[in-house]
């Protein structure tokens, strides 16, 4: 994914595409299970793990944000790049272990790259010979080999939701930048309309893969697919055709077409930013754990009161947190980000309830409180500062609508609390018994 996107602006401008459709009906369905998850892991993995570099985006001249300071031969920079596929060997890859992570870190669904931009692929598609089970991939004759197949099945055994990201741009494939011409940005390196007969074996090799994926390798809940470029009337690869293909395969398939819009956007995927309020469209807003989506050596972390803030702050905009993890060239996850995880999942193990299967309660946001709802319940969440030691004598309450409510009662914990209207102010009054709580976030149940 681009650093340089701005996602939330095409979040915010996006159609909303109000028209029915055969899979219409089976698509809202969809969305409220998706809906109902709030939480999930996406995992950048692919050759960019052996050096520790930034995902692809260096291979494209245009794109000289990737490259800060960097001056040389961009010919010899692609080749080393490249070429780091033989020696990717992740010995150490267990995927059984990433999903016991995932599910302890109370995760309910997973995106994993299949394919990035790229083009290296973690799994045995015949389309092409630039993948992990290719002969000059020193990981090929692994058991564990197929990647993709060995990550979506162990998940799966934790029934946590798979979601397949792919990379409509493919900068490896002679039918997206043709060996010998150069490529001067991230788009094709020549002109679709004046070259169609190329543009159609590009074509035909994503339909290829699309359907590699949909079709061999089980139940898949999401296609994720990136290179919001790559769309008509530019670089036109038919996704209505896509698209009934795969569900020919996958029946409930939601399709996330990045800030494309229209049909085959289901759901909208602000990049490494929170909407200041609830969108219009179902959404999940992607935000790794560090400060890049593959692993880079000495990453600098998010503190978990960081992660529980924004995935509180999303929940309670009616949003979903794609947390973004990548694994290490050995095949292990970062310590610190197990280690983090771990901790997110023991606030969740406490506090799930006003997380999953909620949905957003106005003002969404007071103060230092965020809100949800789940049926009859209100869920109001204090986000306590990194610094704060303990909760105040009460908080106050002037725009949101506690009508009716009289009990309240702080999950995990048996001390007692009151809620008190006071005219147009409630107040939840905590005792001091009660203030003793230190958490990242405390929720009351109201």
């Amino acid at each position: 994914m681009d650093l340089k996107r701005e996602d939330i602006e095409q979040a915010k401008y996006d159609s909303i595409d109000n028209n029915e459709y055969e899979e219409s009906a089976m698509v809202r369905k969809r969305l409220e299970w998706f809906q109902d998850q709030k939480v999930g892991l996406i995992f950048h993995w692919g050759v960019y793990a052996v050096s520790g570099v930034v995902e692809s985006w260096q291979l494209s001249e245009g794109d000289e944000w990737a490259r800060p300071g960097w001056k040389g031969d961009i010919k010899k920079l692609q080749k080393d790049y490249w070429d780091m596929n033989k020696k990717f060997n992740p010995t150490k890859f267990n995927p059984d272990s990433w999903a016991e992570v995932a599910e302890k870190a109370g995760m309910k669904y997973m995106v994993f790259t299949t394919k990035h931009h790229d083009g290296f692929n973690m799994f045995d598609t015949k389309y092409s010979d630039y993948k992990v089970t290719g002969k000059d991939c020193p990981f090929n004759n692994n058991p564990r080999a197929n990647i993709v197949k060995e990550v979506f099945d162990a998940f799966r055994k934790k029934n946590i939701g798979i979601g397949a990201y792919y990379s409509k741009a493919d900068w490896h494939c002679p039918y997206y930048w043709v060996p010998g011409e150069r490529a001067l940005s991230r788009y094709a390196s020549y002109d679709e309309k004046e070259n169609p007969e190329m543009w159609n074996k590009f074509v035909e090799f994503v339909h290829g893969q699309f359907e590699e994926l949909m079709r061999d390798y089980g139940h898949v809940d999401i296609l994720w697919l990136d290179a919001g470029w790559v769309c008509a009337p530019r670089e036109d690869i038919k996704m209505d055709e896509i698209a009934k293909m795969a569900r020919s395969y996958q029946p409930e398939l939601l399709i996330v077409d990045r800030t494309v819009g229209g049909r085959h956007e289901n759901y909208i995927t602000p990049e490494r930013c929170v909407p200041d309020a609830p969108l219009e469209k179902p959404w999940e807003s992607c935000i790794t754990m560090a400060n890049n989506w593959g692993y880079v050596p000495n990453d600098e972390y998010k503190s978990i009161t960081e992660v529980i803030h924004t995935l509180v702050d999303i929940v309670a905009k009616g949003g979903n947190l794609l947390l973004g993890v990548g694994p290490k060239p050995d095949g292990t996850l970062p310590e610190e980000a197990v280690n983090g995880l771990l901790k997110v999942g023991d606030w969740l193990n406490v506090n799930g309830e006003a997380i999953y299967g909620t949905r957003a309660y106005k003002p969404y946001r007071e103060g230092k409180c965020a809100f949800t709802q789940k049926g009859n319940d209100i869920y109001v969440i204090y986000l306590m500062d990194e610094k704060e030691k303990e909760l105040p004598e009460s908080i106050e309450f002037e725009k949101a609508d506690f009508t009716g409510r009289k009990a309240v009662s702080i999950l995990g914990s048996n001390e007692g609390v009151s809620l008190v209207n006071e005219g147009n102010i409630t107040k939840i009054v905590i005792p001091k018994a009660a203030r003793k709580i230190k958490d990242h976030a405390v929720v009351f149940k109201l």
